[in-house]
């Protein structure tokens, strides 16, 4: 195949282009703040039922303590009857009965009191173990908003790019010859396109032309389109080709 060695050289640019294409196409599929924020996610998932383990005992203790509040408040109230009755009372035997009852009461709101300070000090532990776990998840949640946030920065950049990158290409292609794209595309598909030939190397490829290979370069024609013969992508030959 023949074209004109300035369209042969503009193929350079289209690889340029497509090149920075397949990158920002793979920036935006894959930025780099996601592996973080999926790992972010999994710890967040570990440590969440371990949250909700350690918020049913603190609600349980406050259940608890909120019964003991409640059986003392009754004793309270038991024992304020009973002493206003004491009061009042005329028989012996009626006094004696409720100064017994009233030693009870004693020992029970005794007894409820030193429960109760046990129960709350379970609960400030729980507390503290409820607020150290939570605040392990909200510094996670923090990290991964704000690379979330990120990420979708580095997305719409690699979408700026990527728009760039083809509406420039649209402009080269346009400019080059049509059987010379073609061809151009056609290798490009599966592989390297097209690449410079710089001192006797192929850009493409980065192999070192032999010595029969670099003579059949030398004497092909300024339009005659030649190509690597180890990765087959157009060799594009300039001033710097070495030949």
């Amino acid at each position: 195949m023949n074209a004109a060695p300035a369209h042969q050289l503009r193929l350079l640019d289209l690889a340029d282009l497509d090149a920075r294409i397949a990158q920002a196409d793979s920036a935006r599929a894959h930025p780099p703040q996601a592996a973080r924020v999926r790992e972010l996610i999994a710890r967040r998932q570990e440590l969440t039922p371990e949250l909700t383990a350690r918020q049913g005992e603190r609600d349980d203790l406050r259940a608890e303590l909120g019964r003991i509040e409640s059986d003392v408040a009754v004793v309270d109230a038991r024992r304020t009857r009973d002493l206003e009755r004491l009061e009042t009372v005329s028989s012996p035997k009626d006094a004696q009965g409720l100064e017994s009852e009233l030693a009870s009461l004693a020992r029970r709101k005794s007894d409820l009191e030193d429960a109760q300070l046990d129960v709350m000090e379970k609960l400030e532990q729980a507390d503290a173990a409820v607020a150290e776990q939570e605040a392990v998840i909200a510094e996670i949640n923090a990290e991964g908003a704000r690379l979330s946030a990120e990420g979708k920065t580095a997305v719409a950049e690699a979408n700026a790019r990527l728009e760039a990158a083809t509406r420039d290409r649209a402009a080269v292609a346009s400019e080059i010859a049509g059987d010379l794209l073609a061809m151009y595309e056609r290798l490009a598909a599966r592989g390297v396109g097209a690449a410079l030939l710089r001192r006797q190397t192929c850009e493409g490829c980065r192999m070192v032309l032999s010595g029969t290979d670099l003579a059949a370069v030398r004497q092909a024609a300024a339009d005659q389109v030649v190509t690597c013969p180890e990765c087959g992508c157009i060799l594009v030959r300039t001033e710097e080709s070495g030949l």
